[in-house]
């Protein structure tokens, strides 16, 4: 896949190819594109699945398979559950054994280890017509098991049709990249099943999404920075609005090196229970983005603070933003969205769950050849909040939503700093 022997090209050669910059922004996903690739090199690979129970607790459950170089690689299994009514957090993160992909008479969208199995198969309710059952022994007193579904007006996407959907490249020729990253999501989903912690069965009901995710080369040359939002809410049939961005490094742009700091943010809306709009939007350093485009999709960070714990900048507010035409034949016509969140400060912070301290977390193998800048920790700010998406379109999805309507949901967004 990685060609570091390409022939020399010139300085100012774009060694950064982003997905935001394709044409054609939905890309229905393909039964490969969900399959695990357990690529060799510098690779991580990820597939994460985030749900908000009925009493509004967040679950998280993610596999990450991490390549480090000629080493066997390095497969965990982590679970955060977060009761935002308590405070309590449950945090389980394990290094399985005996990793198989894909499991006998399954497909590569599934895998399997001693600790827990992921199935991907058909449903038998027409209404959800794709899933997921995840089942996880991740210690003596905590156990998962969920039936994550996808709703059929909800197709899971990549940025852009094809194989190479979903992919932005780094390095100055595309067709033989340094690296990549690519994203595909279910937008929207539907968990039912229970947990069992210390002896206490509780029932697992909600919604949310799924992203399947790789990261090409080592994660320190990848971007600098990421924002992530995932909000949900049953109004209307179902609403989603989601956003994952990074912002490259200054090694990689559209002039060579020296011209990063490139943002690819790509997203989605679901409105009235159907995928309304796939955005995707590029903001190269050296242009003022503009509000008279068709499609937007971007996130701020408001008056950022500087947080002593972790040296970095935090906000206090974000806005997500999103602009798109409708998916819709029968609805056709633009569809935007505006999401504000306040997130407090470090001295009174807002949903904040946890900052996660990156190299805490990370295999010891991944630690030993990923160097990031002397005295910089990477950091993962994360929060819950209630927060209202204004959003307007067609009527075809959401009577009245042609005037304008504040949705009231749950949000769950990072803001991770990496060096």
């Amino acid at each position: 896949m990685f060609s570091f022997l390409n022939a020399p090209t010139d300085a100012k050669t774009p060694n950064f190819h982003p997905v935001s910059e394709r044409p054609d922004l939905f890309g229905e996903l393909e039964a490969k594109d969900l399959e695990w690739t357990c690529a060799g090199g510098f690779v991580t690979e990820t597939q994460t699945f985030y749900h908000f129970l009925e009493d509004e607790t967040m679950i998280m459950c993610q596999v990450i398979h991490s390549s480090v170089g000629l080493w066997y690689p390095t497969i965990q299994f982590t679970c955060k559950i977060y009761n935002p009514t308590t405070k309590e957090t449950i945090w389980r993160s394990i290094n399985v054994s005996n990793f198989t992909t894909p499991p006998p008479g399954l497909d590569k969208r599934s895998c399997k280890a001693d600790q827990f199995s992921i199935t991907c198969k058909p449903s038998a309710d027409p209404s959800y017509p794709e899933m997921y059952t995840i089942r996880a022994r991740l210690s003596d007193d905590l156990q998962v098991s969920l039936d994550v579904l996808r709703p059929a007006l909800v197709p899971g996407f990549k940025v852009g049709r094809g194989p190479n959907g979903g992919f932005s490249y780094f390095g100055p020729n595309k067709d033989k990249p340094e690296g990549y990253v690519v994203h595909r999501f279910w937008p929207r989903t539907a968990a039912n099943g229970h947990l069992i912690h210390k002896g206490r069965a509780v029932e697992a009901k909600g919604i949310g999404m799924m992203v399947h995710a790789i990261q090409g080369m080592r994660p320190n040359l990848v971007a600098s920075r990421w924002n992530f939002a995932n909000f949900q809410s049953n109004a209307h049939g179902g609403v989603s609005a989601i956003q994952m961005e990074f912002t490259t490094l200054e090694t990689h742009g559209r002039h060579g090196p020296g011209s990063g700091g490139v943002t690819v943010n790509v997203g989605s809306l679901v409105l009235g229970g159907k995928l309304a709009t796939v955005t995707a939007e590029t903001k190269w350093p050296d242009e003022k983005q503009s509000e008279e485009v068709e499609v937007i999709s971007r996130a701020f960070h408001l008056s950022p603070v500087h947080d002593p714990e972790t040296g970095y900048k935090q906000p206090s507010a974000l806005v997500f933003q999103w602009t798109g035409r409708s998916l819709l034949e029968n609805g056709p016509g633009k569809v935007s969205a505006t999401l504000k969140v306040d997130v407090g400060d470090p001295t009174a912070p807002k949903g904040l769950i946890e900052k996660v301290d990156v190299l805490a977390e990370i295999p010891y193998v991944i630690k030993t050849v990923v160097n990031y800048v002397a005295g910089t920790k990477p950091y993962i700010y994360q929060w819950q909040n209630h927060a209202k998406l204004v959003v307007r379109g067609p009527d075809t999805f959401i009577p009245g939503l042609s005037d304008g309507l504040e949705l009231e949901g749950i949000l769950f967004n990072e803001a991770s700093f990496i060096s």
